[in-house]
């Protein structure tokens, strides 16, 4: 597969500049939508030109890789803006894997730019809390999927718009609408609640294991919470 890619994505945002400036270049605006908010700078070469242009690069690993982040930022009106993101890199001499990096990144980050959208259109404002645990290696299986639904009480595929109710066991109940949806050859499920926006990963296309990434805008115990959604997938997948 190709060691080199670019991603280009553009969407248009319900808010100022300054708004999306503040969510996408501060730790506090990341922790509201970004797959990794919490990651440290330190190392990467970074470029800044407030409210208009936002460059991240990763230090190039011993095999040639690296990955470089580009936010352009354009006012439309008083009141939307438009966000065009590129993620472009290499993906080091030794890169193997079989499916296609660039694609399924792509797909990743349709999903993350719709929860920037989200979180600017339903939380602004609000402090945010990102939640992420992972199930243990038994989960990397494809029907590992069906699994996780059924400990959720649900079962897809799902529909932006749907209503959903869902019920993991020794955790409080999630209800809310599906927010957003992959198509049907993606196994996905995100959430929106009064509280925040949860999202659960089929993470087996790449061999790697059930997962969630929830933004919670509320005030609670991200250590704990993680903890509880980690003893869950845990005892889903025992």
């Amino acid at each position: 597969m190709a060691k080199s890619f670019e991603i280009r994505k553009t969407i248009v945002l319900e808010a100022t500049p300054e708004q999306v400036w503040r969510t996408i270049a501060t730790p506090q605006g990341q922790a509201a939508w970004s797959p990794d908010p919490y990651q440290s700078m330190e190392g990467m070469d970074v470029e800044a030109t407030e409210n208009e242009r936002l460059a991240v690069r990763t230090p190039e690993a011993a095999n040639g890789a690296f990955h470089a982040f580009e936010y352009l930022v354009s006012a439309d009106d008083e009141s939307t803006t438009t966000l065009t993101f590129v993620h472009s890199g290499y993906l080091g001499d030794d890169w193997e894997a079989e499916f296609d990096f660039g694609e399924l990144t792509g797909y990743g980050w349709d999903m993350y730019l719709h929860t920037l959208a989200q979180y600017l259109k339903h939380f602004a404002g609000r402090p945010a809390s990102f939640v992420t645990a992972q199930g243990p290696p038994t989960s990397a299986t494809p029907d590992s999927w069906a699994t996780l639904e059924n400990a959720l009480g649900v079962a897809g595929p799902f529909e932006q718009g749907q209503q959903l109710r869902l019920t993991p066991q020794g955790l409080p109940a999630l209800e809310g609408v599906v927010d957003f949806a992959y198509p049907e050859f993606v196994n996905f499920l995100a959430l929106r609640t009064t509280d925040g926006l949860y999202r659960f990963h089929d993470n087996s296309v790449m061999g790697m294991p059930q997962a969630v990434g929830h933004y919670i805008y509320a005030d609670i115990d991200r250590e704990a919470t993680e903890q509880g959604w980690s003893d869950w997938l845990a005892r889903v997948f025992a």
